[in-house]
């Protein structure tokens, strides 16, 4: 098989998607901004209710209008806007250019079509292979995944979640995307399984070449997986870096609160410290920082101000008042507890 595709770029600014209710209007997204290089893997984390998966269906065209709609911002991909496409644009797309991987692979599949055909219809709507050739690429992309392609006859009952999930991989990059969104891809899956599925996307995305969007809560998923990270809160990136930045040199209260509701491995008997409170209403989001009522740090400005973009280095931002100078948040941060 011929593997001649590169990863495609990826520049999302000021998204901002609503979602009109009977209680008001939800803003999901809100002044959200992602870049990704071609051929780089990005980690987006965030906490159940952030956003994280509003920014994917946003990436593939799929905000159900009504009752959500995209009000503001672009997204750019290998230099063309999304947002200017036609549906019959985005269906050709989708699945060739971009694909994704959906977090519950019960879900993703048809239960009365067998593995094979559901891989090869992707190849024969895309490619327009004849039904013999989409069935040929269809077995070889089982083997990619590590399935035997004499499996392919049968059905996803016939299958364990792991398994389910390897096919719903082949069926993502059978068209060789420029780039795999991955939403919390091993989240329905037994964790001793999660470490093979992970592991699978990252050979295959070697091969590939693609662009890789990886999103998750787990923060040990971004470490294995990504080269750089955003922490997205209430529907925007609160902090960006790379992995070594987000993991070594985190600025933001709330990234540090997530590493914080980890589990000490140094450590067995320290307390884990949860972030107090919950994420606030969409529909009533606070005037200043959209953490002000969780944050241990709020001070009246922010609960007032929306707090600017500050960089420490060219490539790692945070919004948050209290980044005045390096040291000093981090000293801060570093102090908590």
């Amino acid at each position: 098989m011929t593997m001649d595709k590169s990863g495609a770029s990826l520049l999302i600014e000021n998204l901002s998607v609503d979602y009109k209710t009977y209680d008001g209007t939800a803003n999901a997204l809100n002044g959200f901004d992602l870049s990704i290089e071609a051929g780089k893997a990005h980690g987006l984390i965030g906490e159940t209710g952030a956003g994280k998966t509003t920014a994917a269906l946003a990436i593939m065209g799929l905000i159900a209008c009504p009752p959500g709609r995209i009000s503001s911002g672009s997204i750019i991909f290998d230099n063309v806007n999304l947002l200017d496409k036609s549906e019959k644009e985005m269906e050709r797309i989708r699945g060739k250019q971009i694909s994704m991987i959906f977090q519950d692979p019960m879900t993703s599949l048809n239960p009365v079509m067998s593995m094979e055909e559901q891989i090869a219809e992707v190849i024969s709507l895309h490619e327009g292979f004849s039904k013999i050739q989409s069935l040929n690429k269809a077995h070889e992309m089982l083997e990619i995944v590590g399935i035997p392609a004499s499996r392919g006859h049968e059905y996803p009952h016939q299958f364990s979640g792991g398994m389910k999930q390897r096919v719903v991989i082949a069926m993502a990059l059978a068209c060789n995307p420029q780039l795999l969104i991955a939403d919390e891809p091993t989240t329905a899956l037994d964790v001793t399984i999660q470490a093979q599925v992970l592991e699978k996307i990252k050979q295959v995305r070697q091969m590939y070449g693609m662009s890789l969007l990886m999103i998750t809560h787990d923060l040990g998923v971004v470490a294995e997986t990504c080269d750089e990270v955003s922490i997205i809160y209430a529907g925007r990136v609160v902090e960006h870096g790379t992995v070594e930045d987000i993991f070594d040199h985190n600025l933001h209260p709330y990234t540090q609160g997530l590493f914080d509701s980890l589990p000490n491995l140094k450590d067995r008997r320290a307390k884990l410290r949860p972030i107090k409170g919950l994420m606030p209403d969409p529909s009533n989001l606070p005037v200043g920082c959209s953490f002000c009522l969780r944050c241990n740090y709020a001070t009246e400005l922010c609960y007032k101000v929306k707090p600017e973009r500050k960089y420490r280095n060219e490539g790692h931002y945070v919004e948050c008042h209290l980044y005045e100078e390096p040291h000093i948040l981090e000293s801060k941060v570093r102090n908590h507890g």
